[in-house]
């Protein structure tokens, strides 16, 4: 490794952190930077921007915006919100699977800044300390992105992983990571149960108390959706939605069974990517024409928006770190191939570390996993260690997290003083490392 390449590298790792700094579309856009600079300066030969995920992206979340659009995710909300309000004694556990599952179904965790507040206030009227159902469910909301077929982080993995020689597609991704990711939550939650000291005897909780105008504060008002009357058209753009979903997993459990249903041209059958993109769209034309579901509605919405934000994102990270790996592949497969070869389960650890400068597990998976398949690692290990693309929590600026500090009006669920001591950093590390640990113990007994 020489001079210039540690030049280009902290332009890369500098390009992110700026652009993590700033947040949101500047993730995509500061990479700009960074990739100007080692093509128009440096001179290397860009790379390849990941288009095929990207086009999965655009469909999903336009999907999955008209569904929102709709007063589908309303009906989503109050189902999740019934169940928690049914079982308040266990929501430490009960709220981080319904925020896991609500992202497992629409493919970002973006949907779940409705349900945080019902969350807290569930937990707050209960007398249980917010900090233990909200710091997990938090973290739940982002597990579920490497475990929904119609995420970027999976529909990366299955493209990425079928031009390397692994024959995977969604269904047997999701088998994987979704039993390994609920056992990593439940273990998050266990340890979370009586995390902190009760609200009657947190000396802090109980000074607000005493200012009457706090207590009114946290007290007064109760956040719900019970209230809320879904249309028929609402309902029926869920259903739609998980008839798509379903229909991209029968696809997949057919293609498992040897039995492939999916168009073949010139004796090859379309691609995964293709059928997701097909269903996905016409799923959102039918909820345009029978769910009264508005365009410019859902262009306004939460989920299209981060959706966009997510492509952009993509678009940007991923084109910049192919340029610089595909320049150095040999170079990097000089360093890495003795440790990779005998410890291959040790690329878990640089995934997580670029994910704690990267806010998108996607573009994680776009980045480095074609650098994995380089290295010479299997195919079923790397799904093994998908879990660990997750760390983005490790440093509390992601909007979830931020939002869930403020959602939480008892004060009790924090970003510390010396930032890391967070309310997000105990669940996040034991739900990530059990998550793996499992996910890598299923594809060895099953590959």
């Amino acid at each position: 490794m020489d001079i210039v390449m540690i030049l280009e590298l902290l332009i890369v790792l500098g390009a992110l952190y700026v652009g993590s700094r700033y947040g949101s579309l500047a993730l995509g856009a500061i990479s700009g930077i960074g990739l100007a600079l080692l093509v128009l300066c440096f001179g290397l030969k860009p790379g390849n921007p990941p288009t095929d995920v990207i086009y999965i992206i655009i469909a999903a979340v336009t999907c999955a915006g008209m569904m929102q659009a709709s007063g589908g995710m309303d009906w989503l909300i109050q189902l999740a919100e019934k169940l928690l309000r049914k079982h308040p004694n266990h929501i430490t556990f009960f709220a981080p699977l319904c925020t896991f599952f609500l992202t497992v179904l629409v493919g970002t965790g973006h949907v779940v800044y409705t349900l945080m507040p019902i969350i807290c206030d569930i937990a707050l009227k209960k007398g249980i300390r917010p900090e233990r159902p909200c710091g997990v469910a938090s973290i739940a909301s982002q597990v579920g992105i490497t475990c929904s077929p119609i995420a970027a982080a999976v529909a990366s993995f299955v493209v990425i992983s079928n031009a390397n020689g692994f024959d995977v597609n969604n269904l047997q991704v999701i088998g994987v990571t979704i039993p390994a990711c609920v056992c990593g939550l439940m273990a998050a939650a266990a340890l979370s149960y009586k995390r902190g000291l009760d609200l009657d005897k947190d000396p802090k909780f109980q000074e607000r108390l005493k200012d009457p105008k706090t207590k009114e504060y946290m007290y007064g008002d109760s956040a719900t959706l019970l209230d809320k009357k879904i249309s028929k058209e609402a309902k029926r753009a869920v259903y739609i939605f998980v008839g798509a979903l379903a229909l991209i997993v029968m696809y997949s459990v057919f293609q498992i069974a040897g039995m492939d249903l999916r168009p073949k041209f010139d004796g090859k059958p379309i691609g995964m990517n293709i059928i997701i993109q097909i269903v996905m769209i016409t799923a959102a034309a039918f909820m345009i024409i029978f769910c009264k579901a508005a365009p410019k509605k859902a262009v306004g919405g939460a989920v299209w928006q981060s959706g966009m934000v997510a492509v952009v994102a993509i678009y940007g990270i991923a084109w910049l770190a192919d340029t610089f790996f595909s320049n150095y592949l040999d170079v990097m497969k000089g360093s890495l191939e003795g440790i990779v070869s005998q410890y291959p389960w040790t690329i878990a650890f640089a995934f997580f570390a670029v994910s704690v400068l990267i806010n998108s597990q996607g573009a994680v998976v776009v980045a480095m996993l074609p650098l994995a398949y380089s290295l010479g690692i299997d195919g079923p290990i790397l799904l093994g260690v998908l879990p660990s693309v997750y760390g983005y929590f490790f440093i509390p600026n992601y909007p979830s997290d931020i939002a869930t500090v403020n959602f939480d009006r008892s004060g009790t669920t924090v970003i510390g003083k010396y930032l890391l001591n967070h309310s997000f950093m105990m669940p996040g590390l034991v739900s990530v490392t059990v998550s793996t640990l499992v996910a890598m113990l299923i594809t060895w007994l099953v590959y």
